[in-house]
């Protein structure tokens, strides 16, 4: 699994954080989302996909294999 953000796009929410914060967090200064890994670990990944769906800006790309 790949991940790719779209800081652009991202509102703030905070949800990618929650489920994955190995993999996401926020900068201080706005809430946008700053990605720590672009390549998670297995036992993250279900984390990041549930991240993923439920990102209300759809700011989270997900390239599977």
């Amino acid at each position: 699994m790949k991940v790719a953000i779209e800081q652009e796009k991202c509102v703030g929410a905070g949800q990618c954080v929650l489920l994955a914060p190995e993999v996401f967090d926020q900068r201080d200064e706005d809430g946008i989302v700053e990605l720590l890994d672009t390549l998670p670990a297995p036992e993250a990944r279900e984390g990041v996909r549930e991240a993923a769906a439920v990102c209300p800006a759809a700011a989270i790309r997900l390239v599977e294999g």
